[in-house]
């Protein structure tokens, strides 16, 4: 089985609340060193079978009619996950 990522941003012009709300919130937690904060959407598309130029490019298609919208979002990615990117860095905290 594979893993197809789609990252969605809001376009640059967009108001992002959510975002200005989390850089708020790590200001006043002590995370200074951060300048801003962008919040977007992340979709994971599990595909049976092993990774294809024709899934990719099929999912491609789909960021851009279904899991978009185009006026206030850019797709910024599409790719398949590696295990090197599903492994775990540790912990959260």
């Amino acid at each position: 089985m594979a893993l197809v990522i789609v990252d969605v941003m809001p376009k640059p012009e967009i108001l992002d609340p959510q975002g200005k709300a989390v850089a708020s919130a790590l200001g006043r937690l002590g995370f200074g060193q951060f300048r801003g904060t962008r919040q977007g959407k992340r979709f994971e598309l599990a595909v049976d079978g092993p990774p294809s130029a024709e899934v990719l490019e099929a999912a491609r298609e789909a960021a851009t009619t279904l899991l978009s919208n185009p006026v206030i979002e850019d797709v910024v990615s599409v790719r398949f996950e590696t295990a090197a990117d599903a492994a775990p860095e540790g912990p959260a905290a």
